[in-house]
């Protein structure tokens, strides 16, 4: 099976890639990581990727994963991805949605949902989309209707008159979590659309903070309540 070749840049509406990004971390990227050739001999089976073993690993994978391929790595996430859904708005092609992406990966989310158009900035991403189940709506309406079918709860996440403060709430343990972009923040849609909606507390001068910082303390809120952490 071969290795993680092309391109990673932004993606056509097909999702063809439509950037030069490199694929291995440390290419442009800065400092290298990762590891070179595998010394001989090379351990055997189906998710070892001879490629990487021939050429060294320098992805952006945690070091029990250098030398598997995508596919391998993807399954073995899959046996042990969390409960909860990220979803964002993407309405006006949002930088913040490649960080968020990211985040998801880090805290093992089941799925990112990207809301809107179809095109999104995957440059923040650091190719970590590419381990990641992304599914794309078209609307709000669409999001809804299949998280009404799997019956998962929409928490937006906002700081509205009349949201909740998230250091207060009790997240659900299976819902989505609803991001809206870069300073408009949820639409009047998806705010009708959600269960609740809970605020982040601020202490300085700012309206807001990053959309993508946001996101992570959210993801994090459910992290540390549920999941299993190691050691």
């Amino acid at each position: 099976m071969s290795s993680e070749t092309g391109s990673t840049g932004e993606t056509s509406g097909n999702g063809a890639p439509a950037g030069d990004e490199p694929v291995q971390y440390d290419e442009g990227f800065g400092t290298e990581i990762g590891v070179g050739p595998h010394p001989l001999p090379w351990p055997e089976g189906e998710r070892y990727d001879p490629e990487l073993l021939a050429g060294g690993d320098r992805r952006n994978v945690g070091d029990e994963y250098r030398y598997w391929t995508r596919e391998a790595i993807v399954a073995d996430l899959d046996l042990r991805r969390h409960d909860f859904h990220v979803a964002v708005e993407n309405w006006g092609h949002d930088f913040n949605i490649g960080s968020v992406v990211r985040t998801a990966n880090a805290f093992l989310a089941k799925e990112v949902h990207i809301v809107g158009r179809r095109r999104w900035n995957r440059r923040g991403a650091m190719v970590t989309d590419r381990y990641q189940h992304v599914r794309h709506h078209p609307d709000t309406a669409s999001l809804t209707a299949w998280a009404a079918a799997e019956g998962l709860p929409i928490i937006g996440i906002d700081n509205l008159p009349g949201a909740v403060p998230l250091e207060r709430t009790v997240l659900p343990r299976r819902c989505v979590l609803l991001f809206g972009q870069e300073g408009p923040g949820l639409t009047e849609e998806a705010r009708r659309c959600a269960e609740m909606v809970c605020s982040i507390a601020q202490f300085g001068s700012t309206r807001s903070i990053n959309a993508g910082a946001a996101a992570a303390i959210a993801m994090h809120a459910w992290v540390a309540r549920y999941a299993v952490i190691p050691g």
